[in-house]
């Protein structure tokens, strides 16, 4: 099981898992156990960026997600798969309208946009 952690969207803060086939996130009506999502029902998987963390939601905003998650410096640098940086933030899109604002190790981004390819 691979670690997610819930940054804004559809799903309550904190940490989620992802397993081979499936992402358990939870929601208000899984608080506890988290309600688990199939891999199939990803639709778009992208890297965070400015014009994504706005496509999440009007209300959230890139400036209140950027300064709650990554601080006010380097908004887009910890979001670049290059360099050494070990996590990625992403914003995924499920075929049910539901979104995730979340970060994860590189190999797991890397499963989650293979799904969603």
């Amino acid at each position: 099981m691979a670690k997610v952690t819930v940054h804004a969207g559809d799903f309550l803060k904190g940490d989620a898992q992802f397993t081979f086939r499936s992402l358990r996130l939870r929601t208000k009506e899984h608080i506890f156990l988290g309600e688990t999502i199939p891999i199939t029902e990803l639709e778009t998987v992208e890297v965070a960026s400015e014009d994504t963390v706005k496509k999440l939601g009007g209300t959230v905003g890139w400036g209140a997600v950027g300064g709650l998650v990554l601080g006010p410096v380097g908004l887009l640098a910890g979001l670049v798969l290059g360099g050494r940086k070990k996590e990625v933030t992403f914003v995924a899109k499920f075929k049910d309208g539901r979104k995730l604002l979340a970060t994860t190790d590189r190999a797991t981004f890397i499963k989650l946009q293979a799904a969603a390819f």
